[in-house]
């Protein structure tokens, strides 16, 4: 038996309902406290998520929680612009990520 792994994305509802068409998991919240319980839900109640996408400006404030699966390698936590536009975090996350696994900085600044 095949198990398919699911791909989720949480945040404000403009961003989160393009992926909905995707086929992806939206899970759309209005503050940092319902961003809090859609990521516990997602995390510790099942182990089908192999990615969960986060809007940037709502990972910001889970900042504590989503540190606890830096180094998982599931779920991939991916923070993605929101409609505001980018903040920077994703890419310095992805920068992070890339200097742990090579033990140095490729990407450059």
């Amino acid at each position: 038996m095949i198990c398919m792994l699911k791909i989720a994305v949480i945040g404000g509802r403009e961003t989160v309902m393009g992926f909905k068409a995707l086929g992806l998991e939206a899970v759309s919240v209005e503050n940092p406290a319902e961003g809090l319980a859609a990521l516990k839900r997602l995390t510790r109640e099942s182990t089908d998520y192999a990615i969960i996408y986060i809007e940037e400006n709502l990972a910001a404030e889970l900042e504590s929680e989503i540190a606890r699966y830096k180094d998982s390698p599931s779920p991939a936590i991916i923070l993605i612009p929101g409609r505001e536009g980018s903040l920077g975090l994703g890419q310095s996350a992805l920068k992070a990520a890339v200097e742990r696994a090579v033990g140095t900085n490729i990407l450059g600044d």
